[in-house]
């Protein structure tokens, strides 16, 4: 497995597990640029990408990812965009939904932030 695969693959436990779990903590990834496109609506900046998230209509959801794609963004800094698609179960709900999620990470020291994150259900 390449570095920006294994970068991507570390980055995506991550971020679902911490959403699964405290969607507040994610905060840590955003900085003030970053932008956040749900469903066709856009949210720019820590806090407001943060709220969006914490104010979802539910209460619990488990994220099953099923592919992680990589690849590196810019050959001007060390950026990465990541692809993922998976499923979502929400609150007590049997039917998993389908989704996708496409992130653009930016490194920063030996860590990486999200730039860009682009998310959407999938619908047959």
């Amino acid at each position: 497995m390449n570095q920006t695969q294994a970068v991507a693959e570390q980055f995506t436990k991550f971020y679902y597990d911490t959403f699964d779990r405290n969607r507040t903590e994610l905060a840590s990834l955003y900085r003030d640029p970053s932008m956040l496109t749900f469903e066709g609506v856009q949210t720019q900046g820590v806090n407001s990408i943060v709220e969006k998230l914490v104010s979802l209509p539910f209460q619990k959801v488990a994220h099953r990812i099923s592919t992680v794609d990589a690849q590196p963004s810019n050959p001007n800094n060390q950026s990465i965009v990541v692809t993922v698609t998976g499923q979502l179960l929400i609150d007590d709900e049997t039917n998993p939904q389908m989704f996708t999620q496409t992130f653009n990470l930016i490194a920063d020291g030996g860590s990486f932030w999200v730039y860009n994150d682009i998310f959407r259900l999938n619908y047959a």
